[in-house]
């Protein structure tokens, strides 16, 4: 798919880190640009800064966990522009879940599923028929993680189950697609391949009510900055993959209709190759073995 001037992409989570990278950067290519984030300051900070910079904004405050949400959206982008070429499912959030599996709260899992695949679903089922019923070039971009869309890091492991859904979700779109001969292609993004400065450590600061947790937290949130600080002091250096990088991968994938947007690393095509070893050989997933808690 070509990216010009006179297109329209839609982002959620479009507010800041890969979501507002990827809005800034189909701005760069001429493309106007919808932007749709649960947090009305950041998203209207973010909508100025892309104006100021001259490109045509559409700026909404959605809750892509509902699907009425995301449908008028929809409607909005469609009665402002007339069309939507580049779709990108990206708000995503943690989970806050601590401990072992069998001790997390239902509304850990419920909230982080009602964002990371619910919300991914609703932005399919609201944009993709208006893209097919368009008959012209088109793409959905669906946001994963190397934990989970690769291999689960057990101590994130609600996000991690949420990521892997991400990954089938877009393969059964791909394949969907497909089966229609539609000009709209689809692709799961893998952002990295280093750790990312996004807002996703914060998540909690946007945990609805209805999802609210129902006993105290063990230990208190750590924010990334704390995170890393640790990470230091126990001699371990971080590396950090600039979300700018991420968005140029994006541009890049959906210009060569990729359906792996997954950046080169060691690390990863290691995983890869190890988890699928584990499976043809039916043998235990020992390249879990390096993250299992004590």
């Amino acid at each position: 798919m070509r990216l010009e001037a006179g297109q329209v992409a839609v982002v959620t989570g479009a507010a800041s880190g890969i979501g507002l990278a990827m809005a800034r950067r189909f701005a760069v290519e001429g493309l106007s640009v919808v932007l749709a984030d649960v947090e009305e300051a950041a998203l209207a900070k973010a909508a100025d800064e892309l104006m100021e910079s001259g490109a045509h904004v559409l700026a909404r405050t959605v809750d892509v966990s509902e699907p009425d949400s995301v449908r008028a959206l929809a409607e909005t982008a469609y009665d402002t522009f007339g069309a939507v070429h580049v779709l990108c499912n990206n708000a995503g959030v943690g989970s806050g879940a601590e401990g072992r599996m069998w001790e997390h709260e239902p509304n850990d899992w419920k909230w982080a599923f009602s964002v990371n695949v619910w919300g991914v679903f609703h932005g399919i089922q609201a944009f993709v028929p208006r893209m097919l019923a368009a008959g012209g070039p088109g793409h959905v971009v669906n946001t994963s993680s190397g934990d989970g869309g690769i291999a689960p890091l057990p101590t994130a492991s609600v996000y991690a189950v949420t990521k892997a859904a991400v990954v089938t979700m877009t393969e059964s779109l791909y394949a969907h697609l497909k089966a229609e001969g539609a000009q709209v292609g689809a692709s799961v993004l893998f952002p990295g391949p280093h750790m990312l400065r996004t807002g996703l450590w914060e998540s909690h600061r946007n945990r609805p009510e209805r999802y609210a947790k129902q006993r105290p937290r063990k230990a208190p949130y750590r924010s990334l900055d704390q995170w890393e600080a640790a990470m230091k002091e126990a001699g371990q250096e971080v590396a950090f993959t600039p979300v700018e990088e991420v968005a140029e991968h994006v541009v890049d994938g959906i210009r060569a209709d990729r359906f792996w947007i997954l950046p080169e690393s060691e690390h990863s095509d290691r995983q890869i190759r190890a988890r699928a070893q584990s499976m043809l050989d039916r043998a235990n997933p020992s390249y879990l073995e390096s993250f299992i808690l004590d």
